[in-house]
């Protein structure tokens, strides 16, 4: 049995999936946590990786390892290779002003030109922009400016700070992958290469970027740390909605919507993607292909706070949605808890729409809730649409795409087919995929189980009211 260990260190944990590359099946699984907030010393995640490996049974026996991560996060290096200050991710909106200032100076319909998006609070290059302003003596220290994922990869390669690793701070040593590259802000999926000019524009001056690997190459191996083998080929990595889109085997003409805290609506295709609007980033996949995205800030969260209102969990939610009419009487919930990113309005509040006597029940909220938070996810299909996706399958994923009324609603609320897998950490999955593709040159096919398939009723009506009331 030859086996592949897939990787994905997300915000809040550690995943590990050890997977058999005959038949894709998962041999082992490991998890540890990181800690809370939106800035993290990379050795967390260090620690946590090494934790996770060996809550899965150690790395014995296995011929290959790709790490998969959150996007967008920086990880600054000095010339020793020590990092400079915790990471700030892709969450810590802190320099939302450093987006507005470099959109300022060069312009969206530019930025989204030369680098397929518009960035926002959650890009690489808004955070080194912030560092500039904010604490220039630490952008001044900048020799190097790494992902997570890329961080990780060169420390179980064996590089790192002089005393701390056993090949010392070989900066060039430093690599990534298109995926994660695209999230950055200074990277082109279309052209495939750094725009230096952008970041130098962010950071103040040039600096040692990760080398760009493709889908099958390998960056090197591992070293021997704390359950781990020398000798383990370690393949590019990628970020973790790529990763995600690999381990679920999406091809061109799927979409994937993931229902989690945050919504993201993602699609795989041939072509670049450019979005001036920035309502759609142009990310690039792991597989050569092209991946854009829209995220929403509200979701799951959605179904947790009427949840709570109703007095009811989520499995309750749902028989009481399904136990009215889709439409819920023209009770309609604009859901934007938390404000909202697509569209952008980030100072947005909820709004519960067409409250009457007749109207306002249990039932309908618990259904208004589940289409409000499905027409925004469609709002983002929309949008992908229109920078000329092909969409034919929607591929439904998240904790809240297990409860059977999201997934029949969904086939209600979207005009395409829609298929819910099972649960799986499909970013570590991917990950999986990617070491296995590494280590034979070929990509896997492996099978993705389904948890339901509903059959396809939609009602039109549903997304009018939501549109109308926008």
């Amino acid at each position: 049995m030859t086996l592949v260990a897939g990787v994905d260190s997300s915000t809040q944990s550690t995943k590990v999936v050890i997977r058999d590359v005959a038949n894709g099946a998962v041999a082992a699984t490991g998890r540890a946590p990181h800690p809370d907030g939106t800035e993290v010393h990379p050795d967390a995640w260090l620690s946590a990786l090494l934790a996770a490996i060996a809550d899965a049974g150690g790395l014995t026996g296995v011929s290959a390892i790709a790490v998969a991560g959150q996007q967008h996060g920086m990880v600054v290096l000095d010339a020793d290779g020590r990092v400079i200050r915790p990471a700030l991710l892709w969450n810590d909106t802190r320099s939302a002003s450093a987006a507005t200032a470099l959109i300022a100076e060069f312009g969206a319909g530019e930025l989204a030109r030369r680098t397929g998006s518009v960035p926002v609070a959650s890009f690489t290059s808004t955070k080194l922009r912030w560092l500039r302003d904010a604490e220039p003596e630490h952008a001044a220290n900048v020799s190097a400016v790494a992902l997570p994922h890329d961080w990780l990869t060169w420390r179980l390669r064996g590089y790192g700070p002089a005393g701390e690793s056993p090949l010392g701070p070989d900066l060039e040593q430093l690599t990534t992958d298109r995926s994660d590259a695209s999230g950055t802000g200074y990277w082109s999926p279309a052209s495939g290469t750094y725009d230096r000019e952008l970041l130098v524009a962010a950071l103040g001056h040039d600096a040692v970027l990760p080398r760009v690997l493709g889908p099958a190459e390998s960056a090197g191996v591992t070293v021997e740390l704390s359950g781990i083998p020398a000798g383990i080929p370690v393949a590019a990595g990628t970020g973790d909605n790529a990763g995600a889109a690999l381990g679920l085997g999406a091809r061109e003409g799927d979409v994937v919507v993931s229902v989690g805290t945050s919504g993201t609506v993602f699609a795989v295709t041939n072509r670049p993607t450019g979005d001036e609007t920035g309502t759609v980033a142009g990310f690039a996949d792991a597989t050569g292909a092209f991946l854009p995205l829209v995220a929403t800030l509200n979701a799951a969260r959605i179904l947790d706070v009427v949840a709570a209102l109703l007095g009811v969990d989520h499995d309750e939610l749902g028989r009481l949605a399904l136990a009215t009419a889709p439409g819920a009487g023209g009770l309609v919930l604009q859901p934007y808890f938390e404000g909202e990113r697509t569209p952008n309005l980030p100072d947005a509040t909820a709004t519960l729409f067409g409250m009457t006597l007749a109207t306002t029940t249990r039932e309908r909220l618990a259904r208004a809730a589940i289409e409000g938070l499905l027409c925004g996810l469609a709002d983002g299909l929309d949008a992908v649409r229109a920078v000329g996706v092909d969409a034919r399958r929607i591929l439904l994923i998240g904790g809240a795409a297990q409860n059977p009324a999201v997934a029949l609603i969904a086939a209600q609320v979207f005009d395409l087919p829609v298929v819910v897998p099972e649960p799986g950490e499909y970013v570590a999955l991917g990950a999986a995929a990617q070491a296995a593709w590494a280590l034979d040159g070929t990509r896997p096919d492996w099978p993705v189980a389904v948890a339901a398939e509903p059959a396809p009723d939609p009602h039109p009506a549903i997304r009018a009211a939501y549109a109308a009331r926008r």
